[in-house]
C-alpha cells in the first residue's frame, strides 16, 4: 500500500494508493468561506461543522478528499479536507471554512481565486484494504485528531 501524507489540521494520517493516481488534478476557480449559523450543524458527511475547524465543501470530490488549495492572490497554501457539500453559488469551486478562509488570508474579502490540487484521501477506519496493523494506527490518529480539533 502507498503511503501518502495528508494533514488534516495538524495529523499525518495514511492516504489509500487510489488517491496517489489523482495526485496532480488541478482546478482552478473562485473560493467562498462559511462559517456563523453552520456552526455545530451537521454536514453533508455527516461531520459536525466547526467553523474553527480545517474543513471545506466541494460539489463532487469523496468526503475525507484532502486537498491543497492555494490563494492565488497571495500565494498561501493550506491543506483542507473536504466534509461537506458546496458551494451552490454558480461560479465558485469550494467553501471553505471560517479558519481555513483566515490561513489563506480571504477571509475579509469573502471570496478568491485559488487552485485546488488533490493531494489524497483519508482512508474510512472501517475500509476492508487496510491491514489490522494499518486500521489500529489509522483509528488511533483520527481519536488524536478528533480531540485536537
Amino acid at each position: 500500500m502507498t503511503r501518502l501524507i495528508a494533514a488534516t489540521v495538524t495529523v499525518l494520517l495514511l492516504a489509500l494508493p487510489a488517491a496517489a493516481e489523482k495526485a496532480h488534478h488541478f482546478e482552478e476557480g473562485l473560493a467562498s468561506w462559511y462559517g456563523g449559523k453552520f456552526h455545530g450543524r451537521q454536514t453533508a458527511s455527516g461531520e459536525k461543522y466547526d467553523k474553527n475547524g480545517i474543513s471545506c465543501a466541494h460539489k463532487t470530490l469523496p468526503f475525507g478528499t484532502v486537498l491543497l488549495v492555494t490563494n492565488l492572490d497571495n500565494g498561501k497554501k493550506l491543506r483542507v479536507r473536504v466534509n461537506d457539500r458546496g458551494p451552490f453559488v454558480k461560479g465558485r469551486v469550494i467553501d471553505c471554512s471560517e479558519a481555513a478562509a483566515v490561513k489563506l488570508g480571504f477571509r475579509g474579502a469573502g471570496i478568491a481565486r485559488v487552485r485546488l490540487e488533490i493531494m489524497g484521501q483519508v482512508p474510512d477506519a472501517k475500509d476492508s484494504r487496510l491491514s489490522n496493523r494499518k486500521r489500529k494506527k489509522l483509528e488511533k490518529q483520527l481519536r488524536r485528531a478528533k480531540r485536537q480539533g
